[in-house]
């Protein structure tokens, strides 16, 4: 299966906009994506998060340029996600706690709670100022994520037999759609499970790099040097990073950076396209070809098969891992060798 991990089940991930531009929250992997067109793929740069503002439950944008960081029932006001710029706390009020989904657009904050239905508008989130609730149409209520920018509301819609698209409209309350565009492969590779969209649903296989096999009627001493690959396909995985911008204030090569994703989207469900496993103390340095010895006595009449246990997307192995097994039957072991990822 494939799919966009929703903000619900991904803490620190979220889309704002701020003035002209749309941004992508990775909390997990410590940066942020700043986008000019989210359909064309316009103008995509990829910023280092500064530590005091990761692991938000929610991030917007305010009409003044500023950034909002929800934690809890306060939110932090920034001017600058890299530097933490002029940040100040405040308390929020309590009907305005608890939401789902945070954005500004129409000079409002708008608060989503998608399980009621409904969705709340006020002028000042300490206040509680001019404020007003209306219901959600039912076609506005299953956005993973909500973003406003000037005088319209986004959403990002669940992953459909056109791919990865976004909901453009002016009243969530009366559905008044603007239209619905779909996301550029660049930015979808750097959503939560967005290289099971682009590239394939992870994988992970026992691959058969050699059969050993004695004909004769008696035992023999098997000695033998193999060769096997052992590392991560940077070059390979650096595909989706080729039209990203890395600032310089990054600290982060691009093909870094898309191995972090690379992790990330192994430890997600099968559901978001992932394996659901920790590939953490694998060895994500440069594909290499190791040696290794290997001494065994092989029975009369028999064969052994030497796997090595390989994880990708899509078809394409990107990462192999350093273990080998040796097994008397044909067909590969069903037991996965690496540790399951921490929900």
């Amino acid at each position: 299966m494939k799919g966009i991990v929703p903000k619900s089940k991904a803490k620190g991930t979220d889309i704002c906009s701020v003035s002209k531009y749309y941004y992508i929250i990775r909390s997990d992997l410590g940066h942020y994506m700043k986008i000019g067109s989210i359909n064309k793929g316009l103008d995509i740069s990829v910023f280092s998060l500064h530590p005091a503002c990761q692991n938000g439950d929610h991030y917007l944008g305010g009409g003044d340029g500023s950034f909002f960081i929800i934690k809890g029932d306060s939110y932090r006001r920034v001017t600058e996600l890299t530097t933490d710029s002029d940040a100040k706390v405040y308390n929020i009020h309590p009907n305005c706690q608890g939401g789902d989904h945070y954005f500004s657009a129409f000079g409002k904050f708008f608060i989503i709670f998608q399980e009621k239905g409904t969705y709340r508008t006020t002028t000042n989130l300490i206040l509680d100022s001019d404020a007003v609730v209306m219901n959600l149409h039912p076609n506005c209520r299953n956005g993973l994520y909500y973003w406003g920018m000037s005088n319209d509301c986004f959403f990002l819609k669940p992953v459909s037999k056109w791919g990865v698209e976004y909901y453009k409209g002016t009243d969530l309350s009366k559905d008044k759609c603007v239209g619905v565009y779909s996301v550029h492969p660049d930015v979808v590779n750097f959503l939560p499970g967005g290289l099971s969209v682009t590239k394939g649903p992870a994988f992970g296989i026992w691959e058969n790099i050699k059969t050993i096999t004695n004909d004769s009627n008696t035992p023999v001493e098997w000695q033998k040097k193999i060769n096997k690959k052992v590392g991560y396909n940077r070059e390979k995985m650096a595909e989706i990073t080729h039209n990203w911008n890395i600032a310089a204030s990054a600290s982060i090569e691009s093909g870094d950076l898309a191995k972090l994703i690379a992790k990330c989207q192994f430890s997600f469900s099968a559901e978001y396209g992932g394996s659901d496993v920790s590939t953490k103390n694998e060895s994500w340095n440069e594909m290499t070809e190791e040696e290794e010895q290997l001494t065994f006595e092989l029975k009369p009449n028999k064969s052994l098969y030497l796997l090595q246990y390989k994880m990708g997307f899509g078809e394409e192995p990107v990462l192999f891992c350093r273990d080998l097994k040796i097994d008397d039957e044909p067909n590969p072991p069903t037991e996965v060798p690496l540790r399951l990822a921490q929900p």
